[in-house]
């Protein structure tokens, strides 16, 4: 095959040096040569190889069939591994492993403490023969319950549940503190080996487990048949898409989602939902919420009694409501953009149902971090349509994002992009996957244990029939989430574009009040905190009892609730968080009236009630509340 590529060596023939050619012949010469050739004639660097620069055009076609049978053939491994790449915790295994076979020193302290567990365990095993009360000599983590009831104190189980927590806490020791693996390699193996770990915990087990032993013995084996039936039952409901047992008992409109309001604007990507007024009067400011894509709108509007938009609505307010679309394969294309240019558009409506009148931004999860990139970009475009912004569990910076940072690495991406490309979107059980291996203990092993091996079942209850009532994720949009704010951390950089520029949140200029939760394994609180440093203004900040759903869920009334609150004014100086607890006030109860108390100070006041939607044209009433996206299965 002949070769085409341009040549890059000088041309020497009739070539005349640089002193003696005329300037305007010298400008011409230049403006045609390209920059290595000017740069080589000028003895400034040596041509590059040419298989670098100038790559063969008959090779595209090639690699995008290859490309796209690699992506075919990990989109289909990926629906057997949940999403989760086994190339990257391969290579991950391999790269700990490598490390620790290289660390003689760890590896004496590692024989050093299996020897003196041993040892632990020996000393353990004799007491316990001149004392059937001696207390264990190991004690499970805090969130660990599965050995609080009082028949693991009892021989044998007393020594099957002590060996298993010393093993696991070798295990520990195992992944952690070698040198030259990174903090986010050794969580990765911690995690996993405790994974597989759980999987062989006694508590698993009919002969191992003191309580389906004793149920077992007492119902003549009842309770494994039951649990064979609720086995079957839940599989059936799994391969065939229905949702869990119970579920179908919190149907949105009839028995969650029923405060009363109407679709007032419909798109291809929302429903915009007006709740209707429940006083005489109501503050002139409305309030518009973001909630997350990633599940329905409605944990914030569940049963009628812990419902945040009815109690805001209770409180005097203009409460309108974001409802997603759930996408199908169809939408995979669309991306961020399309989402801020939704929210633009839920803006304009709510300005044109309530004319003249600033907007208290409020998100929640993913929505609470949409919503502050908009707000951002709102300062920075001159917008003055915020009168202060309200962040619910959210992150804005995402360097710790808790355990969820183990299934987000450019092997995790790609592998899902992968997926992705191959369905045009993430799906639930896809997601589902991830997050319940986050939370194996109570969400994996403990329901195995309760439901199928003690023959029970769970009562369901409104935030779990919620939770089981997921949305997909467009192909296109979760990939640019996962590697713009994800692994780029593009927002807290400064570097995240909308509209072409990049956006700052230090451009924010609006009061905040910011929620976090103690138990947060998806937005740790340390992590939300760091909104701290991104940006000026008052920043009044919560932190509450409860995990990112049930923290939020917290309604007055609600008992073992508790929070903290802080603000702090621009001037004020930074309070790390080690230190927030200690300054900040402790109140029992529901951090909702707090909510209602700030949001009320940076309210104009009273004014009538405004009409739903406009009555006719773009903005009127389509339908009642909840609409119909929050159908969509």
């Amino acid at each position: 095959m002949p070769d085409n590529r341009k040549q890059t060596q000088p041309k020497t023939k009739n070539r005349k040096s640089a002193d003696s050619v005329e300037p305007e012949a010298q400008a011409t010469k230049d403006e045609q040569e390209t920059p290595d050739e000017h740069a080589e004639a000028c003895g400034e660097l040596a041509p590059e190889p040419p298989e670098i620069v100038h790559p063969s055009p008959f090779e595209m076609p090639d690699r995008y069939s290859t490309k796209s049978l690699d992506r075919a053939a990990n989109a289909h491994l990926a629906r057997f591994t949940l999403g989760v790449t086994p190339y990257g915790m391969a290579s991950t295994f391999f790269t700990w492993g490598a490390h620790l076979m290289g660390a003689p020193g760890k590896q004496v302290q590692l024989a050093e403490k299996a020897a003196r567990k041993a040892m632990r365990f020996g000393v353990y095993m004799n007491q316990l023969a001149r004392d059937p009360n001696t207390p264990g000599c190991i004690e499970p983590l805090p969130h660990d319950h599965r050995f609080d009831h009082e028949s693991w104190q009892r021989w044998p189980y007393n020594l099957m549940h002590q060996s298993f927590l010393l093993t696991q806490q070798w295990w520990y020791n195992a992944a952690c503190d070698i040198d030259g693996v990174t903090k986010h390699d050794e969580h990765v193996v911690s995690f996993v080996t405790r994974q597989m770990l759980d999987m062989v915990s006694p508590s698993n087990f009919i002969a191992t487990n003191p309580e389906v032993t004793r149920a077992t013995l007492d119902e003549g084996g009842g309770n494994l048949m039951r649990g064979m039936q609720n086995f079957l039952q839940d599989w059936e409901r799994a391969v065939s898409g229905k949702p869990s047992v119970g579920a179908e008992d919190f149907v949105p409109g009839r028995d969650v989602a029923t405060t009363p309001g109407k679709v007032v604007f419909r798109t291809h990507l929302l429903e915009l939902i007006q709740y209707a007024p429940q006083t005489d009067s109501v503050q002139a400011e409305p309030i518009l919420i973001i909630p997350a894509w990633i599940m329905k709108y409605y944990i914030l509007d569940l049963s009628p009694h812990n419902s945040l938009v009815g109690h805001l609505v209770d409180q005097g307010y203009t409460v309108f409501m974001v409802s997603w679309r759930n996408p199908t394969a169809e939408d995979r294309d669309m991306g961020m953009a399309d989402y801020f240019d939704a929210i633009e558009q839920a803006f304009d409506a709510v300005g044109a149902i309530v004319p003249d009148q600033k907007v208290h931004a409020m998100g929640y999860c993913l929505g609470g971090t949409l919503i502050a990139a908009k707000a951002a970009q709102m300062a920075r475009d001159g917008q003055d349509r915020l009168a202060s912004l309200t962040l619910l569990a959210t992150q804005v910076d995402f360097t710790e994002p808790g355990e969820l940072q183990l299934f987000i690495s450019e092997s995790e991406v790609t592998f899902l992009e992968n997926m992705m490309w191959d369905q045009g979107y993430l799906d639930t059980k896809q997601m589902a996957g991830a997050f319940q291996l986050l939370r194996s203990t109570d969400l994996i092993w403990s329901r195995y244990t309760h439901d199928y091996l003690m023959g029970k079942r769970q009562d369901m209850f409104d935030l779990m029939a919620w939770n089981d009532d997921a949305t997909r994720l467009p192909y296109r949009m979760h990939s640019e989430y996962l590697r713009k704010f994800y692994l780029g951390n593009e927002l807290a950089q400064g570097q995240y574009h909308i509209d072409g520029k990049p956006v700052t949140l230090d451009a924010i200029d609006v009061p905040l009040f910011c929620v976090s939760t103690t138990s947060d394994h998806i937005a740790p609180w340390q992590s939300v905190y760091k909104l701290h440093l991104l940006t000026e203004p008052s920043l009044t900040f919560v932190l509450t009892s409860g995990g990112h759903n049930a923290g939020i869920v917290s309604e007055p009334g609600h008992k073992g609730r508790s929070f903290h609150i802080h603000t702090t004014d621009q001037d004020d100086p930074y309070i790390p968080p080690e230190t927030w607890e200690t300054v900040a006030k402790p109140h029992e109860g529901s951090w909702w009236p707090a909510l209602v108390d700030w949001l009320n100070a940076r309210s104009s006041g009273k004014t009538t009630p405004p009409k739903m939607g406009t009555g006719k044209g773009k903005y009127r009433p389509l339908e009642d509340a909840p609409g119909t996206y929050v159908f969509q299965k």
